[in-house]
């Protein structure tokens, strides 16, 4: 596939980057991603996304929006209060790039019956951002990641802190999600930005910076930041990355030599 004029216009400001160039921003059109929540880390991850000239878009959220989203999921206004999330979220990605894909999901991954076939829901998908607010949703994400072999981009903040990993753990020395977080005995035991507060910056902050890993992934610029953790704290501010290592005994990355 040969870049229109249009796009070459477009998209002129990625492909003059010696890392991402014409090559790179043809696997960005053609990337199909996969998001899970359009909340305050899947609004702005949607929007750079869109931007950016991502071919298709899965987005899954089952919630409608509120007043109290709009001081952080900058893609609502009070006009959409009430409205389904995905479906906003789907005329605004377009309003920003009517040649994307939008296909929205106006129900939650954990119930039963989500799809018919998993495997075959799976099968397109280049990459997968979690945005999801409870470890029920992201361990279940991270069990499909590692299933199907979907790299998996892992966004989560909390009042002034937020901290990203993107996860492979199907490979030998990668670490999956779970092996980060363990088995989450309680697997509603999530913060509730209600309870604790959130600084809506942030979590724009954590969203943009998954929506770049998801274009990292697709074009392979930069290091491989695969089995770390970066951390940011806003109140400093400071950002450190750490090493995550891979767990043994990990009921679902661990290989049976490893167990």
């Amino acid at each position: 596939m040969e870049l229109t004029d249009k796009q070459l216009d477009r998209y002129a400001r990625h492909i003059v980057l010696k890392d991402i160039g014409g090559v790179g921003q043809k696997k960005i059109l053609d990337a199909h991603i996969l998001i899970i929540g359009a909340g305050g880390i899947g609004c702005p991850a949607i929007q750079y996304l869109a931007a950016a000239g991502i071919g298709a878009l899965t987005i899954v959220d089952d919630d409608v929006v509120s007043l109290s989203n709009l001081q952080r999921q900058v893609l609502f206004s009070e006009n959409d209060v009430g409205k389904s999330k995905v479906e906003v979220a789907k005329s605004a990605a377009q309003h920003i790039n009517p040649d994307v894909i939008i296909n929205p999901i106006n129900q939650r991954l954990t119930e039963v019956g989500f799809v018919e076939d998993v495997a075959a829901f799976f099968a397109p998908f280049d990459a997968i951002i979690d945005g999801s607010d409870n470890y029920q949703t992201r361990l279940l994400v991270s069990d499909l990641s590692v299933a199907h072999r979907v790299p998996l981009i892992s966004a989560a903040i909390g009042q002034f802190q937020g901290q990203l990993g993107t996860f492979r753990g199907w490979e030998a020395d990668k670490p999956c999600y779970r092996c980060f977080v363990g088995d989450a005995l309680d697997p509603d035991d999530c913060d509730d930005c209600s309870e604790v507060g959130v600084l809506g910056a942030m979590v724009g902050l954590m969203g943009s910076f998954a929506a770049m890993e998801v274009i990292r992934v697709v074009t392979g610029f930069g290091q491989d930041p695969a089995g770390k953790l970066q951390l940011f704290d806003g109140l400093a501010p400071t950002m450190r990355s750490i090493n995550l290592p891979k767990d043994p005994y990990c009921k679902s990355c661990a290989t049976p030599l490893q167990t």
